[in-house]
């Protein structure tokens, strides 16, 4: 899953990552309605992220790029004020909540009932997260990839 442009650094998005993101919210907008829709709500979730404080706005940043490039059936919104990303049926699959909003010493990646990841009779469905690294990526993307199942 590494490439180059693998967001493996916590340094946040680059001046061209968020062109790009601008510009494909462009595209979805001259769709029409639907596009619209989506449109408006990648920059609603990306101006939550703008909003967070450095250490927060640079793992929500890394998460998002990693959750749109392996799991793009998922549609980011805002859900509470934080980033959410929705299965086809607009349920929220995950969120990130980040150390800021609740005053916490930690983020959380939280995932709801429309997750795929049970596992018997007990499951976590919430990851403390407080530094962005490989390790860190293999996991959110190997929870991710269960979790869109």
């Amino acid at each position: 899953m590494s490439t180059n442009s693998s967001p493996t650094e916590s340094n946040g998005f680059t001046a061209a990552e968020r062109a790009a993101m601008k510009q494909r919210a462009a595209e979805l907008r001259a769709e029409g309605k639907t596009g619209t829709k989506k449109a408006d709500e990648l920059q609603t979730v990306l101006d939550a992220i703008d909003k967070m404080s450095p250490e927060d706005r640079s793992l929500a940043e890394r998460l998002h790029a990693t959750l749109t490039a392996i799991a793009p059936q998922l549609s980011p919104k805002t859900w509470y004020g934080m980033p959410a990303y929705t299965n086809a049926a607009g349920k929220v699959v995950v969120c990130f909540k980040n150390s800021g909003k609740f005053n916490t010493r930690y983020s959380t990646i939280e995932f709801q009932d429309a997750a795929n990841l049970d596992d018997g009779d007990l499951w976590p469905t919430a990851f403390a997260l407080r530094d962005w690294n490989p390790a860190v990526e293999r996991t959110i993307v190997e929870l991710v990839t269960n979790a869109v199942s």
